[in-house]
């Protein structure tokens, strides 16, 4: 195939601003992200708003079946071309993967999730990949790409100013790291924020915790920080109560409570 900017110049493509749009278009670059879940050959991978195709490309020489969900119909024939490069390894979904249940497009089997996120939704969709009922989940990895600043929230430490519930939820059952970053000029037109690649895994989820109930304490907790615990989940039956058994000082905030007593309070309220 010709190089992919040549193949976007061609087709008169642009990046939609509104869309969250940055093309990326150094395949060595490409290639790197597409290794980061390991051997993807038979694999199925899914993956959001791969626009012109360039990480696309990357996953399917790697011999991945790539199910690919996109809204920008501008796209749709460049990928188009690339299914008839890699026949029988890819399908393309014209729609928002935000209304896709990923689940059921893979018929119930094991996946990876590798996307370039669009940095308007890559946040709801990471969080709810993070929350499904049923634990482990389908899928078997997470290679995500986000804004720098989002990225060190997904791995940062208690009683940090990038500490907050997006560490909870992604620490509590996963195991999160940044293997790579990506600098601004690596992309067309370049973003005016810093890139960095999260990867993710499943681990065991710890027994006896709802995740909805975890989810909720830490949506009241964060969401007013400045706050003492006390104030900030007293909406929460019993939760006060719950802290003095647990001894956790109800005069902290709630950037001050690790991940483990966040864990800990859920499986108390759990009971």
């Amino acid at each position: 195939m010709p190089p992919l900017r040549e193949t976007v110049r061609a087709h008169g493509l642009s990046a939609s601003k509104a869309l969250g749009q940055n093309f990326l278009f150094d395949e060595q670059l490409l290639d790197r992200i597409a290794a980061l879940p390991g051997d993807l050959k038979g694999a199925t991978v899914f993956e959001v708003g791969p626009g012109p195709g360039g990480l696309t490309r990357a996953l399917l020489r790697a011999g991945a079946r790539v199910i690919a969900v996109e809204r920008d119909d501008r796209c749709l024939p460049l990928l188009a071309e690339l299914g008839e490069v890699f026949p029988g390894q890819l399908m393309v979904i014209a729609d928002d993967a935000m209304a896709v249940d990923v689940d059921a497009l893979t018929g119930g089997e094991p996946y990876h999730i590798v996307a370039n996120l669009p940095y308007n939704v890559g946040t709801a969709l990471f969080t709810r990949w993070l929350e499904p009922k049923a634990w482990p989940p389908r899928w078997l990895s997470l290679t995500l790409m986000f804004q720098a600043e989002v990225a060190e929230r997904i791995i940062a430490k208690p009683d940090t100013s990038a500490y907050g519930r997006l560490s909870v939820l992604s620490q509590w059952r996963t195991t999160a790291k940044i293997p790579m970053r990506v600098h601004r000029s690596a992309f067309t037109p370049p973003p005016k924020v810093m890139s960095a690649i999260i990867h993710v895994t499943p681990g065991e989820q710890p027994e006896g915790v709802k995740p909805a109930l975890l989810s909720k304490l830490t949506e009241k907790g964060f969401g007013q920080r400045r706050k003492m615990l006390r104030q900030s989940l007293k909406g929460v039956e019993g939760a006060v109560a719950a802290l003095e058994t647990l001894g956790i000082d109800p005069t902290r905030r709630a950037e001050t409570v690790t991940v483990a007593e966040w864990v800990a309070l859920a499986r108390t309220l759990s009971a």
